[in-house]
């Protein structure tokens, strides 16, 4: 933003949140790979309510904005965020039963993995296979994430999402336009802000919920690295894996500063310490020009850029993000 701008911006949204508003804040310590420049300012909502306030506000400003929840799959540029970032905190959880189906209603902020797992705990049967994914409720939506067969399409009764137009309406599965690892609101054919999701969930024993999520469990820890980095980083083409294209393209274990090619899974891009976004992206530029090269396949991201990287399209989202 403009200087000038900035300042107006700045004071009305202390008037209206006080300190919680802050400027200048680097975002590395908000994502999952610890990488990112500063945004122009930061505020941190705690619900729904004070989600949808912000997002009304900034729109009514024309403030450019994303909504930042764990901070997974997402790149933030060295160069930072020019507008206003939301650190979604809003993570209310209740259930609603019935005879035959128990509905999780969550709001954006909520951590999709404990949600996941507190189901469990309850014998609650659908999100089990979310137990290990990391991220928000919020970026699920908007990404419809998926692991070990399932996906938020495969369970979401309805997101309860605010338009720009100021409506808020209840979407399922077919009008949030679901496709592998994308939503409309991800492709930006729809301009909203996921306030909450609910999902329809079975009852089901919890030991056995327990040996499933165990099993996942074991799964992830034998076939991902530890450490900070994105998750996945591109999306599976048809018929294959990214992973198994990078490495087959000799690139797994490559290393650019302190950015690497994951030696245990090619398709995660690891920090080792200190990396920046600049090194990732010159990964992920090798990685696609690569596997092109070699196998006439072009990876597609399945993480988000937020800010500059060069030649790419500038991601300056007015809307719910994967985090």
């Amino acid at each position: 933003m403009v200087e000038s701008r900035a300042e107006v911006v700045f004071a009305r949204l202390r008037r209206e949140f006080g300190d919680r508003v802050r400027r200048a804040v680097p975002l590395a310590p908000y994502t999952s790979a610890r990488i990112g420049g500063p945004a122009d300012a930061l505020l941190a909502v705690r619900s729904k309510d004070e989600l949808a306030r912000a997002a009304r506000l900034l729109w009514s400003l024309e403030v450019p904005f994303r909504v930042l929840g764990a901070g997974s799959n997402v790149l933030v540029s060295d160069a930072g965020y020019r507008g206003v970032v939301l650190l979604n905190q809003a993570q209310g959880v209740r259930f609603e039963a019935s005879d035959d189906q128990v509905l999780a209603f969550a709001e954006s902020g909520a951590s999709l993995g404990a949600l996941a797992r507190r189901c469990v705990e309850r014998g609650l049967q659908g999100l089990e296979w979310a137990a290990t994914v990391p991220g928000t409720v919020g970026g699920a939506v908007v990404g419809n994430a998926g692991a070990h067969g399932g996906d938020v399409a495969g369970c979401l009764a309805w997101a309860e999402i605010l338009l720009q137009s100021g409506q808020v309406v209840q979407w399922d599965a077919a009008q949030l336009g679901y496709g592998y690892r994308t939503s409309a609101l991800k492709e930006q054919r729809a301009q909203g802000v996921v306030l909450e999701a609910v999902f329809r969930l079975a009852k089901a024993s919890p030991a056995e919920l327990r040996r499933r999520v165990a099993r996942f469990i074991g799964h992830r820890r034998n076939t991902q690295p530890t450490g900070a980095s994105m998750g996945s980083m591109f999306k599976n083409p048809p018929g294959d894996a990214a992973g198994r294209l990078i490495e087959a393209a000799g690139l797994k274990g490559l290393q650019v500063g302190a950015a690497q090619v994951s030696p245990k899974h090619a398709n995660f891009f690891i920090n080792l310490g200190g990396a920046t976004a600049q090194e990732v992206w010159t990964l992920i530029q090798q990685a696609q020009r690569e596997v092109e090269r070699q196998f006439g396949i072009r990876l597609e991201l399945e993480i988000e850029l937020l800010g500059e990287f060069g030649s790419a399209a500038v991601r300056q989202g007015q809307g719910e993000g994967e985090g």
